[in-house]
C-alpha cells in the first residue's frame, strides 16, 4: 500500500478536528493509500510540540514553508485563519503538494480567484485540491442530496437555512482573530454562513445568482485578549479594540433553477450552540436537516394519499446509506467528527484514482462571490446584488 504522508499547518479547534479524522481514515474505510501523519506546524515552538504530541503527528515545525519544502511530505492541509490560506495553498501547489484547505476558501474574492488558478495549473501536474466543507459529509446531508438529484422532491421551489451561535454574546467576550476583518475575511457570513451557501447549493444542485442582505455588528468594541497601547480603553479601563466583521447576516437570495432562498447566520442567537438546519421544499415534498439530530432526515412526501402524508423520519444509519457501511450496526449513531473523516476518505480517494475531488476550489469560489455579494449588497443599504458567475473568474 502506498503512503501518503500529510503536513498539516494549524493545530487549534479544526487542527483537532482534521487530526482525528488523518487518524481514523485507514482504520475505518478500505483505502488504497496508508495515511501518515508526517508533520504539524504552527508558531509557537512549545504549543505545536505539545499539539503534534496529543493529536498523533511524527514531527512538528514552526515554519509552514519548511513543511512545504518537505520532498516526504505529499499533502498539506490548511487549517490556519483565512488570511493565511492563498499564500500557503498557493506555495504547496506550486512545489507540487495535494492541498486540502479549510472553509471558507479566502477572505477575498481576489485571494479565492488566485487560488483556483494555482490549483488548475497545478492539476495539470496532477497535484489535486479541496476545500474542507465539512457537512456535505453527514449522510444525511449527502442523502438529501441523492434525494434531491432522483427528483423525489420535483422542482425546488423554496430554500431556507439557518445557523445559529451564542459564543459572543457576551460583550467581555475577548477580541479573538474571528473578529478581525483583516485575519477572518468577515464574521458570522464567512464563518458559519459559508457552510449554509455550500449545502444548499450542493443539495439542490443549484448555484445562488443574486441576494438582497442586512449585516450588523452588535458589540463594536472588545476587550483586547492582552493589554496594547494606543487603543481604547473601556469604562473599567480595560483596554479594547473594535470588531471590525459581522455578528450576524442575513439575506434573500434567488437561484438559477427557479427557487428562492432565505438565508440567516448569527453569533448572536442566545441558547443556540451550533444549530444549523436546511430546509428544501419542493413540487412533489420536502427535506429537513438539523445538525442537532445529524442522524435524520425529515422528508415530506406529496405523493402518498392524503391519510399518509406527514413528515417521516428517516434514521440515516443503515448500511446503504452514504458512508455508513464503515461503522456500526443500524440505529448506532454517529457525531460531528465522522464528517471529517468521511472528508479525509473522499480526498483519499481521489488522490489515489486521480479523481478532482468534491468541493473543488472552482465550487469553494462559488461560494465566496455569493459571500462576496451579500457584502456588497449590505453596504449599499440592501439592494439586489447579482452573483458574478464562477464561470466568469474561471475563464478570465
Amino acid at each position: 500500500m502506498t503512503d501518503l504522508r500529510v503536513g498539516m499547518v494549524g493545530y487549534a479547534f479544526m487542527g483537532a478536528a482534521h487530526s482525528q479524522a488523518w487518524r481514523t481514515v485507514n482504520r475505518v474505510f478500505d483505502l488504497p493509500m496508508q495515511v501518515k501523519m508526517a508533520a504539524i506546524c504552527g508558531r509557537d515552538e512549545l504549543k505545536v510540540a505539545a499539539a503534534a504530541a496529543r493529536l498523533g503527528w511524527e514531527a512538528h515545525c514552526t515554519n509552514w514553508r519548511d513543511l512545504i519544502a518537505r520532498d516526504d511530505i505529499d499533502v498539506i492541509d490548511v487549517c490556519t485563519p483565512g488570511d493565511s490560506h492563498a499564500e500557503i495553498a498557493i506555495a504547496a501547489l506550486e512545489a507540487g503538494k495535494h492541498v486540502l484547505c479549510e472553509k471558507p476558501l479566502a477572505n477575498s474574492v481576489a485571494e479565492a480567484r488566485a487560488m483556483v488558478a494555482a490549483a488548475a495549473t497545478a492539476r495539470a501536474g496532477g497535484a489535486l485540491a479541496m476545500c474542507g466543507f465539512n457537512y456535505r459529509r453527514v449522510p444525511a446531508v449527502t442523502l438529501m442530496r441523492q434525494l434531491v438529484a432522483a427528483g423525489r422532491l420535483g422542482a425546488i421551489r423554496h430554500v431556507r437555512a439557518v445557523y445559529l451561535q451564542d459564543w459572543i454574546t457576551d460583550p467581555e467576550f475577548p477580541l479573538v482573530w474571528r473578529l478581525q476583518k483583516e485575519k477572518a475575511g468577515s464574521g458570522a457570513l464567512g464563518d458559519i454562513g459559508a457552510h449554509i451557501v455550500d449545502l444548499t447549493q450542493y443539495v439542490t444542485g443549484q448555484q445562488i445568482t443574486g441576494v438582497s442582505a442586512l449585516t450588523e455588528t452588535f458589540i463594536k468594541e472588545r476587550p483586547l485578549p492582552t493589554a496594547s497601547s494606543g487603543l481604547a480603553a473601556s469604562g473599567n479601563g480595560t483596554v479594547t479594540g473594535p470588531v471590525t466583521v459581522d455578528d450576524a447576516a442575513v439575506f434573500l437570495a434567488r437561484l438559477d433553477g427557479g427557487a428562492i432562498a432565505t438565508y440567516e447566520a448569527t453569533r448572536f442567537a442566545m441558547g443556540r450552540k451550533n444549530a444549523l438546519r436546511v430546509e428544501i421544499n419542493g413540487s412533489l415534498g420536502s427535506l429537513v436537516f438539523d445538525l442537532e439530530r445529524l442522524n435524520e432526515l425529515e422528508y415530506y412526501d406529496a405523493t402518498q394519499i392524503a391519510p399518509e402524508q406527514g413528515f417521516n423520519r428517516i434514521l440515516v444509519t443503515e448500511a446503504a446509506h452514504p458512508y455508513m457501511e464503515a461503522w456500526w450496526p443500524p440505529g448506532h449513531i454517529i457525531g460531528y467528527e465522522h464528517s471529517f473523516t468521511h472528508e479525509m476518505r473522499d480526498f483519499v480517494l481521489g488522490i489515489a484514482t486521480g479523481a478532482d475531488p468534491a468541493p473543488s476550489f472552482v465550487d469553494a469560489l462559488g461560494v465566496q462571490l455569493v459571500l462576496d455579494a451579500v457584502e456588497r449588497s449590505a453596504g449599499n443599504g440592501s439592494s439586489w446584488t447579482e452573483v458574478e458567475p464562477i464561470y466568469a473568474e474561471v475563464s478570465s
